[in-house]
């Protein structure tokens, strides 16, 4: 495939750039799910957020959003999932309000159409990746010719994990999780991903949050990582939200502890859940620790969303 110079732009700012022009002036773009390696909160701010040190990765599980430009200064989203509200909260159509308002330019208008393939209220990042996509794709069809730097500022003002998305494939996140810095690895890792039949609102979590005296420090996941060490990041995985998470929703902390019993390298909550982890030698060894999860479900566990996915590379 030849990549063409729009390609190379939207690489740059929105690596890896799985993005495919649709028309004179459409965009499909495929955006990542995350999982949190590491999640340690600091202190609670004076805003009501918190401080906390994160290790995001994107994984090779996407929503796939498609923008098509119009004459008409309207915002319009169309989504699959009856349950999401396509309004102004949806953070598709606050991350397009927050472009037009940094460029001052209201007359813009677009049609934008997501299919859900990220589950909702698990903690992976799938509505603030949908922001990143729809900043770089109306950046795109928009002609607004706007740097990753100023992405960066606007995304930052529309989540806290969106800038991550501009930041793929994988971050140390600070402050509220909205600084990022660029993290690499020698390799993927395979994981089991667990998504239960319930959701976790994230405030909820956060408003049960004990923070610590003393936080567990980041510097042995991060090394782990970049030396692509799977023995190692398993032992090294670590979320200070597990346990008011578990305390909201027991089912997630019954999975947990089945995945404990799996023989992972390791296992744990992503992000605020419900979703969870269980980390895997290889590809083969997630795809058995997936099929040893499926077999030994208990008749009273409701049947959650079993996947085994990557880790992606730059």
């Amino acid at each position: 495939m030849t990549l063409s110079r729009t390609d190379f732009r939207l690489a740059e700012l929105f690596p890896p750039a799985l993005a495919f022009p649709v028309g004179p002036s459409g965009l499909v773009l495929a955006a990542p799910a995350k999982l949190n390696l590491f999640l340690e909160v600091l202190r609670k701010r004076p805003d009501g957020y918190h401080d906390l040190e994160s290790l995001l990765v994107a994984i090779n599980l996407f929503d796939t959003l498609e923008l098509q430009a119009t004459t008409m200064a309207e915002l319009r989203l169309q989504c699959d999932t009856p349950t999401l509200a396509t309004g102004a909260d949806n953070l598709v159509i606050r991350a397009a309000e927050a472009l037009r308002k940094y460029v001052n330019r209201p007359d813009l208008g677009a049609v934008m159409s997501l299919k859900k393939r990220i589950p909702m209220q698990a903690g992976l990042g799938g509505g603030s990746s949908d922001a990143a996509a729809t900043l770089v794709g109306l950046n795109e069809i928009w002609k607004l010719g706007l740097t990753r730097r100023e992405l960066l500022a606007i995304a930052a003002s529309t989540g806290s994990d969106v800038a991550f998305f501009l930041t793929l494939p994988a971050a140390w996140c600070t402050g509220r999780g909205e600084v990022v810095s660029s993290e690499e690895s020698r390799r993927s890792f395979h994981f089991v991903l667990v998504c239960p039949p319930v959701g976790l609102r994230t405030a909820e979590v956060y408003q049960r949050l004990v923070v610590p005296a003393e936080p567990t420090a980041g510097a042995a996941v991060r090394a782990a990582f970049r030396a692509g060490d799977s023995e190692s990041l398993g032992r090294a995985l670590f979320n200070r939200l597990e346990e008011p998470a578990f305390a909201l929703q027991p089912l997630v902390e019954r999975i947990r502890r089945r995945l404990d019993r799996l023989g992972s390298l390791g296992a744990m909550m992503s992000g605020s859940g419900s979703a969870l982890l269980a980390l895997g030698r290889d590809q083969a060894h997630a795809t058995q620790l997936a099929a040893r999860f499926l077999a030994t479900r208990p008749p009273d566990e409701p049947q959650s969303r079993v996947l085994v996915v990557r880790s992606l590379t730059p």
